[in-house]
């Protein structure tokens, strides 16, 4: 198995996605964009990982001159295309849906910090969140969310955002929610923020309280879902055993 992570900024890491990969011993390749690393063209792992940046999609490169929004959007529909795994989280969420046809949208409200979030009927029946509960605490630094195809379906919401989790193909899936988050990368978030976060709101935790949360049941749950959906796309893409026995 091999999986590529698109990592936008040095504080935004992948978490529990890697920690994931690396303990099933799976190759795994960055793009560092803000290194300037270029955006790969051809979709060569098993599964694409984009993730998320204070960036939104609609980002120019005026504004932000290592954010290549175009070719992230067009590597995705390169892996989507190929049948391969795409999972997007927050801004790579939201590309995802860009991607696809369905340009993002401002959420009902700012989220930052774990809410509880609730799978929608259609969740409730997608295999690979079978180890969620009905209700689940899920990690949050937003204030958009992606966008829906005719095609897509919502997995779960919350009260502030009703699109926390969707599911844009058998294996693409946009995660608004970071459930990767760790300690490490919460105090790098606050300290790139300088120390302070400087906007309050309904869901919006304070500094301290987004330290002191153990972030390590959502990381499981995380890790449940991947698994499962790896296990669902090595059994689709199995050799046929003629093709094994040549």
């Amino acid at each position: 198995m091999k999986v590529h992570f698109i990592q936008q900024d040095a504080w935004v890491l992948p978490g529990e996605y890697l920690a994931w990969a690396e303990h099933h011993g799976y190759d795994v390749t960055v793009t560092k964009c803000w290194k300037y690393e270029a955006v790969p063209k051809r979709a060569d792992a098993d599964m694409l990982v984009v993730l998320g940046g204070y960036q939104c999609p609609a980002t120019t490169k005026e504004e932000c001159s290592y954010f290549d929004a175009e070719g992230e959007k067009d590597l995705i529909r390169r892996y989507v295309e190929a049948g391969k795994m795409v999972v997007g989280v927050c801004l790579g969420a939201q590309l995802v849906g860009e991607a696809l046809g369905a340009p993002y949208a401002h959420s009902p409200e700012r989220e930052i910090g774990p809410v509880e979030a609730r799978l929608t009927p259609e969740g409730k029946n997608d295999p690979f969140f079978a180890s969620f509960g009905d209700t689940f605490l899920a990690g949050e630094w937003h204030n958009d969310m992606p966008g829906l195809t005719k095609d897509s379906v919502i997995i779960a919401e919350s009260e502030g955002c009703p699109r926390q989790i969707v599911r844009y193909g058998k294996y693409v899936y946009g995660f608004q929610t970071h459930m990767e988050f760790t300690h490490e990368i919460v105090a790098a978030g606050i300290e790139d923020a300088g120390g302070r976060l400087n906007c309050t709101g309904k869901y919006v935790q304070t500094e301290e309280q987004l330290l002191a949360f153990d972030y390590s049941e959502m990381n499981a749950l995380l890790s449940s879902f991947l698994d499962t959906m790896v296990g669902e796309y090595r059994r689709e893409h199995r050799p046929a055993v003629s093709q094994v026995m040549k």
